[in-house]
């Protein structure tokens, strides 16, 4: 392939990925979730204060929000685009796209370096095709090491630019996304420094501290595949130990104060401890009922040990995170985090993949176990969790599939006899699989789910907005969670006004949450709520009191009730 075509391709697999993470990116999906709503007032409240929406400055390893203890690097990301463009729905998910796109860029860079030697020796596997498969080859048996390379690079850039996993949440404000963004950085970089440079294990090393700093999800995926990278460049890093030395010296300075967080406050455990199986009583529970059937035995003990029940656990969520239903038909069950009619990967990715691990091992590269470990160890982290599946927290794994179905494709068109064929059948399996995800995400997701991003939150602000300096108060339900964030963000409420009238409450679990600032109060029950003067009530569907005087129903998109807003005067 000559070198000029290949940019230009490259440039088109670019600009693609570009316009299917920017496209309708304020308004698909349908609303911010809270997350997301957090996320952006946050970083606003960094650009006009320099301290988070509690008041403290800069935070390094966490912002407190809703006491979830967010990792801080998505909202220092954020802060450009904010202060670039205002405080949007665009600006706070710029940066999730903006990374979206140079993951795929990446890819491009990281497969390149995976598949720069060995099996571009054709004349090799022109003999292995003939012995093995009993094909002749129609290759002139000259090394072409540039075109091979570039090929695979290509097809591997452009699987990702299209993947809906990746889509996904290059198109939310997610964390997850700036952190596997980081993770594929670092991978790229040690390549660097075991083929080109000993220099550039610090920047590797750094970008993956950064994951660190930005995802949760990444504190238990970087240990594994630096392992896996350590044990695949033993004789690199052996070699360059002094280097390698002082990066650990350098990185591990970087990383205590996380580390300090993680693992000595209640704080930072908080959220492993809420989302872990090792901290089920049901294994236990199981595993006393058992003992008590046999008398508790000594054998009893071994058979029926607690250990064993969370293991088998453990491994029944290992294995959930290849299930065929998640991965090439439904993909994740929550449907914030998928279209729910489409798989993670599409169904033609399936035979390129299974393909690509063949020919992976068929060809003996010199990188199959890099590829491989890091598919396997991918859900070493999301098997603790109790919710398995889970898209999100998988992320990482990314973009093994699409590295593998790009090298699978392309020793599959090597060996197969009617290529034109193939490649019709091929491109409107395809071009069907795409196109049914494109209508499904733009057309039916935000209708069926809107409800799942909190729609109907910003037409509430926008319409008390313009009515708030002429009441005395207004009284917002609870029942759709976390009102606060959303009146905070629409309204672009100054963060010094906010510190002095916040309402902030905490419960047995450290959540924060707010009662009320300003003229605005929270509450679960009206009742519960003392108000007098001019009042504006946001309620569930047909929950307004009787003297009140409905002034507005909002809808989701589905046209199913979401909120009513009525006026009351109180003597």
């Amino acid at each position: 392939m000559p070198k000029k075509l290949s940019k230009y391709i490259l440039i088109v697999i670019i600009f693609i990925a570009a316009v299917l993470r920017f496209y309708k990116l304020g308004s698909v999906p349908p609303s911010l979730y809270w997350d997301e709503a957090s996320l952006g007032y946050n970083a606003y409240s960094i650009l006009k204060t320099g301290h988070d929406e509690h008041g403290k400055f800069l935070p390094i390893t966490n912002f407190a929000a809703f006491g979830d203890y967010k990792p801080p690097g998505y909202i220092y990301a954020t802060v450009p685009s904010i202060a670039a463009f205002g405080l949007t729905e665009f600006t706070i998910r710029f940066p999730s796209a903006f990374f979206g796109v140079l993951t795929v860029l990446l890819t491009y860079f990281l497969a390149k370096k995976l598949f720069v030697e060995k099996y571009h020796k054709y004349e090799k596997y022109e003999r292995y095709e003939k012995q093995s498969l009993n094909l002749t080859s129609r290759t002139s048996g000259t090394s072409r090491t540039f075109s091979t390379s570039e090929t695979i690079a290509l097809l591997s850039a452009f699987f990702l630019a299209i993947s809906p996993w990746h889509l996904q949440f290059s198109r939310g404000a997610f964390e997850a996304n700036l952190g596997l963004f980081f993770s594929v950085l670092g991978i790229w970089l040690f390549l660097k420094f075991a083929q080109d440079n000993p220099l550039w294990i610090l920047p590797s090393v750094l970008s993956f501290l950064a994951g660190m700093y930005t995802f949760t999800g990444q504190r238990l995926f970087v240990p594994f595949i630096l392992l896996v990278l350590a044990i695949q460049f033993r004789k690199q890093v052996f070699a360059q130990i002094k280097i390698v030395l002082i990066t650990a010296l350098i990185t591990s300075i970087l990383f205590w104060p996380l580390f300090i967080f993680t693992t000595q406050t209640i704080e930072g455990r908080l959220r492993f401890d809420e989302v872990t199986i090792f901290k089920d009583l049901q294994p236990i529970n199981d595993s006393i009922r058992y003992r008590a059937r046999d008398n508790f035995s000594w054998w009893s003990d071994i058979i029926h040990n607690r250990r064993l029940f969370y293991s088998y656990e453990y491994l029944t969520h290992y294995f959930d995170s290849f299930n065929p239903r998640f991965l090439f038909t439904k993909g994740d069950v929550n449907p914030r985090l998928s279209v729910q009619e489409v798989g993670e990967l599409y169904y033609v990715d399936l035979l390129f993949i299974l393909a690509g691990i063949y020919f992976l091992f068929a060809t003996k590269q010199k990188y199959r176990f890099l590829i491989i470990g890091w598919l396997l160890i991918s859900p070493f982290g999301p098997a603790t969790a109790r919710e398995t599946p889970h898209a999100l927290r998988m992320i990482h794994i990314l973009p093994t599939f699409q590295i593998l179905a790009a090298f699978g494709l392309f020793y599959l068109y090597r060996v197969i006899r009617y290529k034109k064929l193939f490649i019709i059948f091929y491109f409107l399996l395809f071009t069907f699989n795409f196109l049914f995800y494109l209508h499904m995400y733009y057309v039916h997701w935000p209708r069926n789910y809107s409800g799942e991003w909190q729609f109907g939150y910003k037409e509430a602000v926008e319409f008390i907005k313009p009515r708030y300096n002429d009441v005395d108060y207004v009284v917002v339900t609870k029942a759709q969670g976390r009102p606060y964030i959303y009146f905070l963000l629409y309204m672009q409420f100054d963060p010094r006004e906010y510190w002095k009238s916040a309402q902030i409450t905490r419960d047995k679990f450290f959540f924060i949450d707010v009662d009320g600032f300003g003229k605005l109060r929270f509450t679960d029950s009206l009742n519960e709520t003392s108000v007098s003067g001019k009042v504006l009530y946001v309620t569930s569907p047909n929950a307004l009191p009787p003297s009140v005087q409905k002034l507005k129903t909002i809808s989701r998109l589905d046209g199913t009730s979401v909120f009513d807003v009525g006026e009351l005067e109180i003597r």
